[in-house]
């Protein structure tokens, strides 16, 4: 439990960051290099690089050498795995306690 609450701990660390979380939206679904992001932030390339050093060692995002230029995107891995951790966070029953959810057409009997 304590291992996985600190991976939790960790994880919203990351996220806590609102240029990361600007950067993330500017990942979905296609990969840009550091000048890239840094146009589309107005933001610096030396701050572009130092969100995504720690946004790549928390796995969160991949890089791929183009040419002269790194790109980067989203690791979808890491994400799914997130969502499920902060999902059960968030969840007000305990995962041993939930039942599926009903239909709006059953009934409790």
């Amino acid at each position: 439990m304590a291992c996985a609450t600190r991976d939790l701990a960790r994880i919203l660390k990351v996220l806590a960051v609102e240029t990361r979380l600007r950067m993330m939206r500017a990942l979905k679904g296609r990969s840009l290099c550091v000048g890239a992001l840094a146009s589309h932030l107005d933001v610096t390339q030396g701050a572009v690089s130092q969100h995504l050093r720690v946004m790549r060692d928390a796995g969160l995002v991949i890089d791929e050498k183009r040419g002269y230029h790194v790109h980067y995107r989203l690791n979808e891995k890491t994400l799914n795995k997130w969502r499920k951790q902060i999902d059960e966070l968030l969840c007000l029953r305990p995962a041993a306690n939930r039942r599926p959810r009903r239909e709006s057409g059953d009934r409790e009997d």
